[in-house]
């Protein structure tokens, strides 16, 4: 395998997780709870779902022959906190992820030198994808923060429980070693 679809590859695997994080977050919520905001000033899931959905869909469509912020994005409208249930909340999400991965899928050896511009700056493909990748990971770990807030004791953790450590390591250390990835720790809450 090429170096370019190994770091695809990777870049696809943290994804996959911090949607899954996302996921598992928005499964413990009703439809009010997703726009339970702190205050007026602060976003609620609904919200952060909605902003992540118009970025992916501005960045990722025509990744590599567009500009990333598109002229068709609102992004001010992003922040009005309008999502009616979690049907729409869901369908905006996979709308998003969708969107992303499509353009994962389209990198190759001969498209990976490419100069893609964000707001008419330049940036290697290496860079927009890790740009993007750091900013989705802020806003799941949001997301995350305020499903904990939102369901307070009622949370059910989306890796290792509090006091389960010891026993997670050692049921770990117990196999033999293994190329592993951060899923392992949200995944292992499914059987």
């Amino acid at each position: 395998m090429s170096y370019v679809l190994e770091f695809i590859s990777s870049v696809k695997k943290e994804f996959d997780y911090y949607k899954l994080l996302g996921e598992k977050t928005i499964e413990q919520l009703d439809d009010d709870q997703i726009k339970w905001q702190y205050n007026e000033e602060s976003n609620s899931v609904a919200i952060l779902v909605k902003h992540l959905w118009g970025n992916m869909l501005s960045r990722w469509t025509d990744f590599l022959t567009t500009d990333g912020e598109k002229e068709w994005r609102n992004r001010d409208a992003e922040f009005v906190n309008d999502i009616k249930d979690k049907k729409e909340l869901l369908q905006k999400w996979e709308a998003g992820w969708q969107c992303l991965f499509n353009a994962l899928d389209s990198i190759n050896d001969e498209n990976f030198e490419t100069i893609v511009y964000i707001r008419n700056g330049g940036h290697t493909v290496m860079e927009a994808v890790l740009r993007q990748q750091s900013h989705y990971i802020y806003h799941v770990g949001q997301i995350v923060s305020l499903g904990k807030m939102i369901c307070g004791p009622a949370w059910k953790p989306l890796s290792i429980p509090r006091g389960a450590s010891v026993c997670f390591n050692k049921n770990k250390f117990s196999q033999p070693h293994r190329m592993a990835h951060f899923t392992d720790e949200v995944l292992h809450k499914k059987g």
